[in-house]
């Protein structure tokens, strides 16, 4: 390959675009998942060993791919503050999760191809726009398991991760 050359890319956009709403699907399906009891909602009060509710850990995923999403297109990756925003409510969560779920499929596509292989502050490091992208869905992918092994404390068969 000489230098003018590119790299083939192993996947387009689309694709990922594709990828990515399929792993956001599954997440909601494990917020959806959790009971709620009469006196409290699990999804927001149920947790093990010390970590965080899944609700919790979904407003993190929720605060991960806005910030994603909006740095990819502007440029500016700044701190979430992880309070704002935050409910411990339900309907609220998935208000905003499709809101978002939109707005990806609206606006993913028109991210500059460039930017993907550029380095870029982000508040945990410097990392490309492609690094950044895929660690949204890392992050996710992490935290969804943790709210497989509750769903299953719970006495809960978790949604199939490969029906996306």
């Amino acid at each position: 390959m000489t230098q003018t050359e590119t790299a083939p890319a192993i996947v387009t956009p689309e694709q990922f675009l594709t990828y990515w709403q399929g792993q956001r699907r599954l997440t909601r399906r494990v917020i959806e998942a959790f009971p709620v009891t009469q006196t409290e909602d699990q999804l927001f009060s149920f947790s093990i060993g010390g970590m965080r509710p899944f609700g919790v850990m979904a407003w993190e995923i929720y605060q991960v791919s806005v910030l994603t999403l909006g740095g990819l297109l502007s440029g500016d990756w700044p701190m979430p503050d992880w309070r704002e925003g935050v409910s411990f409510e339900r309907a609220a969560l998935l208000k905003v999760w499709d809101d978002l779920t939109e707005q990806i499929n609206r606006d993913f596509l028109k991210v500059d191809t460039a930017f993907y292989a550029q380095q870029h502050p982000l508040p945990w490091g410097e990392m490309s726009g492609w690094a950044a992208t895929i660690y949204a869905v890392d992050n996710e992918t992490h935290h969804r398991g943790e709210g497989y092994v509750y769903l299953r404390a719970l006495g809960i068969e978790p949604p199939a991760f490969y029906g996306r």
